[in-house]
């Protein structure tokens, strides 16, 4: 297996009043993965133990997509700025 430089921009993780978490990691690569067209790596996670309610990711092979509790879909990144809205927006609506 082949690794690639990365730089690491985020990473947080908040444990809110209701027990829910709520945890970001964004690495910059030197390359875009294999289905993505950016240089971007993430993991963006709302849930609770062992209860993903929201997640937002792109793996290898796999592309930029997310999951809304049981749904998976294809997700078209353009920033990080609007990943990030994006990721909040959805955290608020599971509500």
């Amino acid at each position: 297996m082949q690794y690639m430089k990365a730089v690491l921009l985020a990473r947080t993780k908040d444990v809110r009043d209701d027990g829910s978490i709520v945890e970001v990691v964004v690495w910059e690569l030197s390359e875009p993965l294999p289905l993505s067209t950016h240089p971007f790596k993430y993991r963006l996670y709302y849930g609770t133990e062992g209860d993903s309610r929201v997640r937002y990711d792109n793996e290898r092979g796999k592309g930029d997509h997310r999951h809304i509790g049981e749904k998976e879909e294809v997700y078209t990144f353009t920033t990080i700025d609007q990943l990030l809205d994006d990721f909040e927006r959805d955290i608020a609506n599971w509500r």
